[in-house]
């Protein structure tokens, strides 16, 4: 993301909202849990879900638009540099990923159906690369908060490795969470506000345009 990719490949799967096939989508595997008691508004705790899928702009972007969530904020996880920068973290030495935090409330959608987004809007089957934007930060991971989270993550990947959407196998790895270093300030909300750049309109606004074709009943009013 230091510069803006090349039209070549920019058809690849890494990035894009799979089109619907036999097989049908992550949306159609990873069927919404049933039955789910909501508690009152009143007495609902936000949750937290930690995801890396490549760049961290984009994620963000998608996200944003949700139906329940609270706040959506970039940032590097699953390194073991301390408070590392966006340049240290592009060189692939500290072991971070770009992720997104997002805050979000149970009462109106489930981590469940977060993780749909999350094998919707990107090519879970790539290591350590989505589209033009390689190297170990941009790897697809799940940073789970809870046993329950984690539970969650195996069964979606599971449903999603026996429905064989992707000719490739899912890489996802799925890995405790300790900590998340916020990205540098000019990373927070940056396709809201740099829309007109290069990568936003090749990459990011392609993205978000199929995302809210496909999750038109999820999206904020």
């Amino acid at each position: 993301m230091l510069a803006s990719p090349p039209l070549a490949g920019l058809s690849t799967p890494g990035g894009i909202v799979p089109q619907v096939t036999a097989r049908g989508t992550p949306c159609d595997i990873i069927e919404p849990m049933t039955n789910v008691q909501h508690t009152p508004h009143d007495e609902i705790e936000h949750e937290v879900a930690t995801l890396g899928g490549g760049c961290f702009w984009c994620l963000e972007a998608v996200y944003d638009l949700l139906r329940g969530i609270h706040q959506v904020e970039s940032g590097y996880a699953g390194g073991h540099v301390a408070n590392p920068t966006y340049r240290a973290v592009c060189t692939g030495t500290t072991g971070h990923a770009e992720v997104v935090q997002v805050t979000f409330d149970p009462a109106e959608i489930s981590y469940r159906e977060i993780l749909q987004v999350f094998f919707a809007i990107h090519d879970p089957t790539t290591l350590n690369r989505q589209g033009n934007d390689a190297g170990p930060q941009y790897r697809s991971v799940i940073f789970y908060h809870s046993p329950e989270q984690e539970a969650e993550a195996r069964r979606a990947m599971q449903e999603l490795a026996d429905a064989r959407l992707w000719p490739d196998p899912i890489v996802t790895q799925l890995e405790p969470y300790t900590v998340m270093y916020p990205a540098e300030d000019y990373h927070q909300e940056y396709y809201a506000t740099n829309g007109s750049q290069p990568y936003c309109r090749i990459v990011i606004a392609p993205k978000v345009a199929k995302f809210r074709k496909q999750f038109v009943d999820k999206l904020k009013k």
